[in-house]
Order: C-alpha cells, then sequence, then structure tokens
C-alpha cells in the first residue's frame, strides 16, 4: 500500500492524520491529546492491543469501554463522551474509512455529537481502493469479529461473507466515512506501521 498516498487522501477529505512507527508512540501521542476528559472506546481490539483503557484512565480521564463494563449504561457513556476512540475495518488509499457493526454503536460514536474522534489503525487496515477496503471490511474483518463470539454464521465455515440472514448475524450496518460529520471538534486517523486489530 501506498502509505503517503492514503495520507494525502485522508487529508483533502477532510481528515486529520497522524502517522506513527509503533503502537508505542502512537499512545504516548493519545496520551498528550487526552487528559482530564470523558473517553469512550468502541469495540476497538486495537486500542485493546495498545492497552489505551487501563493507560487513559492512569492519566486521569474517566474511560468507558463495554469491553470491561458491559451493558447499555457503558455503551451510552461511550457514545456522549468527550472524546470517542475507535479504529477501521478498512481504510482505502483513496480516503474512505470503512466499518461494519452490529448494534450500531460504534458508528454511531463514530459519526454524532460535538465530539472529538480518534480513529486508530494499523497499516494492514490499508487497500488500494474501495471496493477492497469493502471486501476487507466483509471477508477479513468482519469474519475475524465474528469468530470471538458463539454465534452460527455462514462465514465461521468457510472464512467469507455471505451476506446471511440468520439471527446470529452480526453484520448489520456498513458506515463509509467521505469525510469528517459537520460540527465535529476533531476527527484525527491515527495510522500506525504495525499489524494491529482484526
Amino acid at each position: 500500500m501506498n502509505i503517503e498516498k492514503t495520507i494525502k487522501n485522508l487529508k483533502l477529505r477532510g481528515f486529520e492524520v497522524s502517522f506513527f512507527e509503533n503502537k508505542e508512540a502512537a499512545s504516548d501521542y493519545l496520551l498528550s491529546q487526552i487528559k482530564n476528559t470523558t473517553v469512550g472506546i468502541g469495540g476497538c481490539l486495537t486500542a485493546d492491543q495498545m492497552g489505551l483503557y487501563e493507560k487513559l484512565i492512569e492519566a486521569g480521564n474517566d474511560v468507558a469501554w463495554h469491553w470491561r463494563t458491559p451493558g447499555w449504561e457503558t455503551l451510552e457513556k461511550e457514545n456522549s463522551a468527550e472524546v470517542f476512540i475507535s479504529s477501521a475495518n478498512a481504510i482505502a488509499e483513496t480516503g474512505e474509512i470503512l466499518n461494519i457493526d452490529g448494534r450500531g454503536n460504534r458508528l454511531a460514536g463514530l459519526v454524532f455529537g460535538k465530539k472529538r474522534v480518534y480513529i486508530i489503525a494499523g497499516t494492514n487496515k490499508l487497500c488500494p481502493d474501495f471496493d477492497s477496503a469493502l471486501s476487507r471490511a466483509r471477508n477479513t474483518a468482519a469474519v475475524k469479529n465474528v469468530m470471538r463470539f458463539p454465534n452460527e454464521t455462514p462465514c465461521k465455515i468457510d472464512g467469507k461473507c455471505h451476506d446471511c440472514r440468520v439471527p446470529d448475524r452480526v453484520c448489520n450496518a456498513l458506515m463509509v466515512l467521505w469525510g469528517p460529520m459537520m460540527d465535529m471538534e476533531k476527527v484525527e486517523v491515527i495510522l500506525i506501521d504495525e499489524e494491529l486489530g482484526m
């Protein structure tokens, strides 16, 4: 993937972008930006691999994450926080950011509210164009995600999306960010030159 071209196109779409060689440097940057505020984390393996939940709490933030404290109250706190952190299932070299979700809390946190949003992603999420990004979101990230659950879905058998109609389906919405949403204080993509997340 052409990282420089991806960064250029993300910026042309209005996103702020920071690039880091490793997750430790990215964590240090995020901790310098996020202090003494409320933080919500969407379902995000990358944040887990970076240890962000613990680090943000140690830095004096009030952090809500349903992976640590399950329940609707936590989900609501995530989305009403001053800062929202999530990842991307795929980022196209042309600058589109794609995410698939089952419940919608992660998508809602990325697109609504007067807040700062940080989208953290390893360079393994980068794809050469929109079609390949869509394929990655559906056939790589979504399939790996459902493997974490006891759900009975066709993709568990052969590792590819069937656009199924089974009750256990966890891929109920696809969101494409073509640019930052109106009235957001800040939307920044944090690219990390490592393989992270799903």
